[in-house]
Parts: C-alpha cells; sequence; structure tokens
C-alpha cells in the first residue's frame, strides 16, 4: 500500500510503485518514478526526471535530480537514475546531468552516505559505498563493489576501477586502477585492496598475481608501458590481471601509482 504524508507534495505526473512511502514535507516532482517499495522519508527533494528503483530508501534533506552545477548546461532534458536496494542518507546530493539524454547513475545495493555529492554525468556501478562527505566532480566513473572513504574529493573524469578503495582525506586526480588501495594528498597507491578482495572471494593466487602487478606497476621504477610489457609476459592470465591491464591501458588521465 502506497504512503504519502498529507503534508507531502506529489505534482501530477510523478509515477509512484506499489508500497512506496513519502514522508513530511517532501517534494515529489512532475516527470519523477519512485519504483515498488521505495521509502523517502521527510524532507527529501526529488525533482527532474528522476528514477529511484525498487526498495531504495532516502533520508531526510536529500536533494535528488537538481540541475547540474555547470555552467554549459542551456536547459537539455537530462536525467538521474538510482538502482534498487540503494541508501542515500541525509543531505546527499545528486545533480542531473548536462546534455540531451545524458544520465547521471548511481548503481543498485549502493550505499550513499550523508552529505555525498555526486554531480553531473557521473557514473556509479553497483554495491558501491560513499562515506560521509565524499564529493566526485562531474563525469567521474566508479566500478562495482568500490569504497570511498569520508572527505574525499574526485577530479572530473577520473575513473575508480573494480573492488578498489580509496582512504578517508584522500586527493583522487589521476585514475584509480581496479583493486588498488590508494591514498593520500595527493594520492598514492599503497598496495591491494586485500581486504575487499577477500571479502569478494577472490582467490589467493589471483590476489597473488595481483600483488605482482602492484610491484610492476608501482615499485620498480619502471614506465607504465614497461610494466604493462612484464605483466602481460611474465604474470599467469587471470580475469583480473587482463582487467587491470585493460583499465591501465585505457587510461586517459594517467593511474595513481
Amino acid at each position: 500500500m502506497t504512503k504519502i504524508h498529507p503534508t507531502a507534495i506529489v505534482e501530477k505526473g510523478a509515477e509512484l510503485g506499489e508500497g512506496v512511502e513519502v514522508g513530511a514535507y517532501s517534494v515529489i516532482g512532475p516527470n519523477v518514478k519512485l519504483m515498488d517499495g521505495a521509502r523517502v522519508m521527510p524532507h527529501v527533494h526529488i525533482e527532474g526526471w528522476t528514477t529511484v528503483g525498487s526498495k531504495c530508501t532516502i533520508y531526510p534533506f536529500a536533494s535528488i535530480g537538481t540541475q547540474c552545477q555547470d555552467l554549459k548546461y542551456k536547459g537539455a532534458k537530462t536525467h538521474v537514475e538510482i538502482g534498487d536496494r540503494t541508501v542515500l542518507r541525509e543531505y546527499v546530493t545528486v545533480n542531473s546531468s548536462t546534455e540531451e539524454g545524458e544520465t547521471t547513475r548511481v548503481g543498485s545495493d549502493c550505499f550513499i552516505m550523508a552529505y555525498c555529492h555526486i554531480a553531473h554525468k557521473c557514473w556509479i556501478g553497483n554495491g558501491v559505498i560513499l562515506a560521509n562527505c565524499a564529493q566526485l566532480c562531474g563525469h567521474v566513473t566508479i566500478e562495482d563493489f568500490v569504497g570511498v572513504g569520508g572527505m574525499v574529493g574526485v577530479h572530473q573524469f577520473v575513473r575508480i576501477g573494480t573492488m578498489s578503495f580509496v582512504g578517508g582525506f584522500s586527493r583522487i586526480a589521476q585514475d584509480v586502477p581496479p583493486f588498488f588501495l590508494v591514498e593520500g594528498t595527493p594520492a598514492v597507491a599503497r598496495g591491494i585492496n586485500s581486504v575487499g578482495l577477500r571479502r569478494r572471494n577472490v582467490s589467493g593466487e589471483t590476489r597473488g598475481v595481483l600483488k605482482e602487478a602492484f610491484r610492476l606497476l608501482c615499485r620498480e621504477g619502471l614506465s607504465t608501458t614497461q610494466a604493462v610489457g612484464r605483466i602481460r609476459s611474465e604474470l599467469a592470465p587471470c580475469k583480473e590481471r587482463d582487467e587491470l591491464l585493460k583499465f591501465v591501458e585505457t587510461s586517459e588521465r594517467g593511474i595513481i601509482k
């Protein structure tokens, strides 16, 4: 059963699925879709062409789908998509994109803690955790199962690879390779994300390959091209090794070492 508090404003045209809850003083715009079981707590603002997935929970004072903070924006119809079962805590902001038809996306099963900002055309994968006050500039990509610590600032157009971890208070201005742990201001690579890899059931053998790949990339004084060549020729092939190599070779900003 859908529950809408008498003080909430749900504008004509908004689409609400089964079992949706909208709390006191929340505002739901006319182009918003709340899928089955979505829970919007009091004092939430959702506008624009925004879709909130099933069983999501949005906490008080979050602002979702608002106009991007991009001077290039000229009124285009852009979108925000929030996946299923994602939690957005207090004061989270998720901006719409810039160009016609573009989407700012947050995946499923994410946990976005209080005061985080997700800017225009960010693409956030599934199972991502952003700790309090993590700030993402425009066009940032975060792949699946990444952890980002509190008070982290991420430069526009940065990519953060799958199963990596960014330590709190870090400044991220280059790409973070998958499976790595980085931290600092400016950030440097400290090793592989061993805890996260074990939690994702990555085998000890594969973790060993990734440790050796980390050594070649970050500790031997090799150029990135030299390190990639040695990783490819010396280390046992596996899905994770190949994913790391592809990420490094396609990086446009360079990787954190």
